[in-house]
């Protein structure tokens, strides 16, 4: 089966180099490889990008989609390394990276014992000095989508209350560039988790066509005291005291903020999709062509059964087939069931993507009635659509045909 060209996508934001460190040796106390003097024997070292713009840039390249890769490194061995693994897919991938002498590139030590959980020890490097100067609108011609990953951790990105984060994300749109926004989690006790990010968000949304963070990231933003209750719950983990209700509470206040499609992933849960109601907020986004099978959607997709071998990277995976679904053109239920398919497929393999098939294959996998979870959180009034495997809120406008 042929692939059929596809748009380009910009992937722009973190990138790192991670350097993990294995040994089969179980040390006594956690803190027994840092101890003064103490010699450790590892294994051999495994070297890997990540952050967004290597994650969801490479699985969207896996998926058959034109992506330009917009990260910031330096002339040194950690940025040659990137580039050397990224290049190594496709030497087309690295002509927009920004190469800069004014900060290292961001590396990752991962500290993984036999039987522990893992440690990091991370730099971010040049990331921190990414700012809207760093994005070429010369080089954003013909793009159907700009997607940007990780502000909270890039210094400027949430410095001054995320003010060049905005001018960046108005700069592209003043460019007639679709956007997308990611978030990362955010440390209560750095630096990023002093900024206002209610605030910050009310300010970026605006310019943001499709905002895709997780759960968890937006929760502890928008409804605080809600989040600290749900990480106390001891039955049933965090999932099981989430509901629509809350969903739909959520997704209300991001889309007021600016956004048109709001995401959510939530793991194991799947993804949840809401979509603006005013037709003139989808004309505002000409690159992507959303037709008015989008308006006022309201969907959720369940993750797909598979044997999970590691979760690195799903989300941006899960990211990477939500946005080759619109850039081809889906409807919002395809695009949606893409989404969680490359998350799914993704988790099948350790590392962040090479679980992620090509679009074809991942296409006639969900076609072949892949089997879906259950789902833990509380679906209230919503009703599932056998055919298409997704659950329909009461808000959704093809709700009253799923009740005939």
């Amino acid at each position: 089966m042929s692939q059929q060209p596809s748009p380009r996508v910009v992937v722009a934001g973190h990138i790192c180099i991670d350097i993990i460190v294995t040994t089969e040796q179980r040390p006594d106390t956690p803190d027994a490889f840092i101890q003064p003097g103490q010699l450790v024997h590892v294994g051999p070292v495994v070297m890997a990008t990540g952050g967004a713009v290597s994650n969801t840039g490479l699985a969207l390249h896996r998926l058959g989609v034109t992506t330009s890769l917009l990260g910031k490194i330096a002339d040194d061995l950690f940025g040659h390394a990137i580039l050397d693994v990224i290049s190594s897919r496709d030497p087309e991938l690295i002509d927009e990276m920004v190469v800069t002498d004014g900060a290292p590139s961001s590396y990752t030590i991962v500290i993984s014992p036999r039987g522990m959980d893992r440690s990091f020890l991370h730099c971010p490097g040049a990331n921190d000095t990414f700012g809207p100067e760093d994005v070429d609108v010369e080089k954003l011609a013909g793009a159907s989508l700009f997607h940007f990953g990780y502000p909270p951790l890039m210094r400027r990105m949430y410095a001054d209350g995320g003010r060049e984060l905005s001018a960046m994300l108005r700069k592209v749109k003043n460019a007639g560039v679709a956007t997308s926004l990611d978030l990362a989690h955010i440390d209560r006790g750095s630096e990023a988790g002093r900024v206002d990010w209610r605030a910050l968000l009310q300010m970026a949304l605006r310019d943001v066509d499709l905002f895709v963070p997780s759960l968890d990231e937006v929760l502890p933003v928008l409804q605080p005291e809600r989040f600290r209750d749900a990480t106390r719950t001891d039955e049933g983990g965090f999932m099981s005291s989430v509901d629509t209700a809350l969903l739909s509470a959520l997704s209300d206040e991001l889309l007021e903020m600016g956004a048109a499609v709001v995401t959510l992933k939530m793991g194991d849960q799947g993804i949840y999709m809401r979509t603006t109601s005013d037709p003139e907020r989808l004309k505002r986004i000409p690159t992507l062509c959303l037709n008015e099978a989008w308006l006022g959607r309201e969907l959720l997709a369940p993750a797909y059964r598979v044997e999970v071998v590691g979760t690195v990277g799903a989300g941006d995976c899960a990211i990477a087939g939500l946005i080759a679904g619109i850039v081809r053109g889906q409807t919002p239920e395809a695009a949606l069931s893409s989404g969680v398919a490359a998350g799914g497929a993704n988790v099948e393999k350790a590392d962040a993507i090479s679980g992620v098939p090509e679009w074809p294959v991942l296409q006639e996998r969900i076609g072949k009635k892949w089997p879906k979870l259950p789902l833990v959180i509380d679906t209230l009034d919503w009703r599932y659509h056998e055919a298409q495997g997704l659950w329909i809120s009461p808000s959704d406008p093809i709700y009253p045909s799923i009740l005939a």
